[in-house]
């Protein structure tokens, strides 16, 4: 969430970043509002000031006692401050309530270098890794290379839990495994502590880490009767750890590493793209997420995209790295970075995202109360910062399509090969 007075003070931008994300929000509302409030704080204060001075009038003694008509006009003018006084407390609870739910539409602004763009090819490549591979024979897509090696079922998972859901097995058990300590490894030694995170978190955290839990555009599964959900990614669990919490600033930055199962419904998630297991229900997900001082997110914004190039680098698979368009962005982004993998059963060949890191700058912080105590004394809101480590069923569907072999068998990169036990899945 934007600090109410900034909006206020910079409307023109604020509703500019609101159209080049492509998004609905009422800033002027928000601006509106916010100075209704500043009114009837100064008013309330100015009556509550007067209804002391009534107060203490009341109570005078001395020479010149109050006199029967003194004492009535008193008593009368204290009648009608606590009338004024309770409308305008109502008013202004009213006030502060349209607020907040104006001022949480609005997304954060964007980095001034994001692309301003609506959809995937409005993205800027960055940067490329690795060589695209080329292959004597026609290669498969991840769904054939799942079935034909006995690894990925996802006939039966559909019978017992229906579409986009899937079953590892054999090999591909150890796959995911491998990559999540191949992943946690490294990690650790960047110094992140590791974190096995619920699959549960309540509206209100996942509000304030910027989800919308209900609705028809909702990407979460919410449970019935318990104001709660199952998250999507473990950025929400982390994310909500330190709500309501003052931070020592010698604590920052925090780096957490959190493992969770991620739920999502991916209404309306369909096509050639969202086949087999790029566009899934449920899938296992490694997320680093930072808390740290303002003027540090813009440097460890660059240190999660580099261990994500770290990771895949490690893995020898080729990817690219976009600078996100505006449209792209989500609510709380200030800017971020997509790792894409080369994909080579993609529409026979294209990328496919497999990453993502995002510095939320104090978006979330505002909306969670996560604040640290500064030099000078003062309470500030900390930045926040989010990128996938290893999400699972797409790094798997990297691995097989760019490492498959003619006969139809894929290796296994070498840093996994420790993780895992084989170098090789070969057809049963």
């Amino acid at each position: 969430m934007l600090d109410y007075k900034f909006i206020a003070e910079n409307l023109k931008a604020v509703m500019a970043n609101i159209a080049d994300r492509f998004m609905k929000a009422d800033a002027e509302a928000v601006a509106r509002l916010f100075n209704r409030r500043t009114e009837l704080t100064t008013h309330l204060q100015s009556l509550q000031q007067k209804r002391n001075a009534n107060a203490d009038a009341m109570k005078a003694k001395g020479s010149s006692p109050l006199s029967p008509d003194q004492r009535n006009t008193l008593i009368e003018e204290g009648k009608k401050l606590k009338e004024e006084i309770a409308a305008d407390e109502n008013e202004l609870a009213a006030v502060e309530s349209d607020l907040l739910t104006e001022a949480r539409k609005i997304p954060n602004m964007a980095h001034p270098d994001a692309p301003v763009g609506r959809e995937d090819k409005d993205n800027l490549e960055v940067k490329r890794s690795g060589q695209i591979p080329k292959f004597d024979f026609e290669p498969a897509d991840h769904v054939k290379l799942g079935q034909d090696l006995d690894i990925i079922d996802f006939d039966s998972a559909t019978k017992v839990s229906g579409v986009k859901f899937y079953y590892l097995k054999n090999e591909g058990v150890y796959l995911e495994l491998g990559l999540v300590r191949y992943a946690l490894d490294i990690l650790q030694k960047k110094g992140f502590t590791p974190f096995i995170t619920p699959d549960i978190a309540r509206e209100e955290i996942l509000e304030g880490i910027g989800f919308n839990p209900r609705g028809a555009e909702s990407n979460v599964y919410t449970l019935e009767g318990e104001d709660s959900c199952l998250v999507g990614t473990a950025e929400i669990t982390l994310g909500g750890y330190y709500s309501n919490t003052i931070l020592p600033r010698e604590k920052l930055p925090l780096r957490m590493a959190g493992l969770s199962h991620c739920f999502r419904r991916e209404a309306g998630a369909a096509g050639q793209f969202s086949k087999g297991l790029y566009r899934v229900h449920q899938f296992t997900k490694l997320e680093m997420f930072v808390f740290c001082l303002p003027e540090e997110s813009g440097r460890f914004h660059e240190e999660l995209r580099l261990i994500e190039e770290e990771i895949f680098e490690g893995l020898h698979i080729p990817f690219r790295v976009v600078d996100t368009c505006t449209g792209d962005l989500g609510a709380p982004a200030y800017r971020k970075w997509d790792l894409e993998a080369w994909m080579p059963g993609r529409n026979n060949g294209e990328w496919g995202e497999v990453t993502s890191t995002s510095n939320c700058t104090d978006y979330q912080a505002r909306r969670l109360n996560i604040r640290y105590k500064d030099s000078d004394g003062k309470n500030k809101f900390v930045h926040m910062l989010n990128g996938t480590a290893i999400a699972v069923s797409r790094a798997i569907i990297a691995i097989l399509e760019n490492f498959q072999q003619a006969d139809g068998s894929v290796r296994i990169p070498r840093a996994l090969v420790p993780y895992v036990g084989f170098d090789v899945i070969r057809k049963k």
